[in-house]
């Protein structure tokens, strides 16, 4: 069980707040802050790089749109059905519950021990603590989720949707997955070391845990992103095709061939969508022509590099790394800005973060080129059908495959946060972003239930909760 942090070892500023504040609103107080901080800090960051890239094109002539748009978000953190109050809810009522439950069983259950009741009341209090703050959260209307539908003929009437909260729910039950399997796994592990059989299997699927989940995440994902963009959330959608810098005719193209619209050494009306594409980048017309050309070369993917796909793959990680400096530079620059080696740090971290990126892109494209010239056409044919298939799923299948073992980049100690962190949004890519309202208690459960295991084990072993969220979660519930 991890020792909570001393009041001593706190910064100063910190320490002395904490001796104002009494302990049992410490934690609810903490929370707030710590939800109001995570909800606006991005949107802020966002904002004032928005209006400091048209600083010098409009010469300042926005300072009164900056200003509004900033009141905008610092007030809108402060709505009491937005992620803040749902954190200060969440531990508030987790915190204060405990203490008044842990009575009422000593009363009625005394013959129970002290870890049993600790451990019960603490469930218990999570457990009701995460049913009622999600639900504060699900009553906030919003037009994404509601639909206007005619009754009876003539009128309309508005219905509600759920789904607003499926994220965060996902989130809480692979965090709760995790500590299961993690707690199960270290109590096998332990009981093989003891008896001399712990092998070398089973230091591989210990170490390679972390990756695949990660990599399996991001095949998902990428599916999605490429096939069924409504599966992720819009921003999500967004950052992809930035970071992926393709020509959005040429994924229309083989979404089409996915769907059979787009069919090879057929008239089928498809040419004048990649024939622009060819008009733009000065190819001959009839590359573009699914009717007379099949497929359409991969120099067309590799858009304006050249035939060759190695050296498609090399320009593409040396402009992908670029690309992902500047934003990972900056952002580990303020990290590290109060060590004195802290350029060093940022500029090592941000080199690495960059190349997991750049190495993440670079895969995915290798394994469409892989598909469609290298071994596709080896493995499955060189006829027209085989084509066909190659590029109605199995060249994108690959590059889905591939790209998420670039977490070998990383360090090793980021890799479990980084697959914990996917793994959600891979599984909201497999189920509806709406459903019926009716439905809504079936989430509802499911994140009380997987936050009263979180929460157990964050205030019985702070160590089984993995990666940064363990030790956010410990800071802020210590009294």
């Amino acid at each position: 069980m991890t020792a909570p942090i001393s009041l001593h070892r706190r910064p100063r500023a910190q320490a002395k707040l904490d001796e104002v504040i009494p302990p049992i609103l410490r934690p609810v107080l903490r929370a707030y802050a710590l939800g109001y901080a995570s909800a606006v800090a991005p949107r802020l960051l966002t904002l004032v790089l928005q209006y400091g890239a048209r600083w010098t094109r409009t010469r300042g002539r926005d300072q009164l749109n900056f200003v509004a748009s900033l009141r905008r978000i610092l007030c809108g953190g402060l709505d009491p059905q937005r992620f803040p109050t749902f954190c200060a809810a969440l531990i508030g009522c987790a915190t204060l519950l405990d203490v008044l439950l842990r009575r009422l069983i000593c009363r009625w259950r005394p013959q129970l021990s002290n870890v049993i009741r600790r451990r019960l009341s603490i469930w218990i209090s999570s457990f009701i603590a995460g049913w009622l703050s999600l639900r504060l959260l699900q009553s906030k209307k919003t037009d994404a989720f509601a639909e206007t539908k005619e009754v009876d003929g003539d009128k309309q009437a508005t219905v509600r949707y759920a789904g607003r909260t499926l994220d965060l729910t996902l989130f809480a039950a692979t965090r709760a997955v995790d500590v299961v399997v993690g707690e199960l796994w270290a109590q096998r592990r332990q009981r093989r070391v003891a008896a001399g059989k712990w092998s070398w299997p089973d230091s591989f699927i210990t170490r390679m845990a972390d990756p695949t989940i990660f990599a399996t995440s991001c095949a998902f994902i990428m599916w999605a992103w490429f096939y069924d963009p409504c599966a992720l959330p819009a921003s999500y959608n967004k950052w992809i095709s930035s970071a992926a810098a393709v020509d959005s005719r040429l994924i229309e193209a083989l979404r089409r061939c996915h769907k059979g619209e787009l069919r090879y050494g057929e008239e089928t009306g498809q040419g004048p969508l990649l024939q622009s594409m060819c008009s733009d980048y000065q190819w001959p017309l009839k590359w573009g022509d699914p009717a007379t050309t099949v497929p359409f070369p991969c120099e067309m993917v590799h858009m304006g590099c050249g035939p060759s796909c190695e050296y498609h793959a090399v320009s593409r990680f040396f402009r992908s790394f670029r690309w992902s400096m500047m934003t990972y530079l900056p952002l580990n620059i303020l990290a590290h800005k109060k060590d004195p080696r802290g350029f060093r740090k940022a500029l090592t971290s941000a080199a690495r973060s960059s190349s997991f990126l750049a190495m993440f892109i670079v895969l995915f494209y290798y394994g469409v080129c892989l598909a469609r010239t290298r071994l596709g056409p080896r493995l499955l044919g060189k006829d027209t059908a085989s084509r066909q298939i190659i590029d109605s799923g199995v060249c994108v299948g690959s590059g889905c495959f591939l790209c998420g073992w670039s977490i070998f980049f990383e360090a090793a100690s980021r890799r479990k946060d980084m697959a914990l962190s996917v793994a959600p949004r891979a599984l909201a890519s497999l189920l509806p972003r709406r459903y019926p309202l009716g439905k809504q208690w079936r989430e509802t459960f499911l994140f009380a239930f997987s936050t009263a295991i979180v929460f157990t084990c964050v205030r019985e072993n702070r160590s089984r909760v993995r990666g940064v969220l363990g030790n956010i979660l410990g800071s802020v519930l210590d009294a």
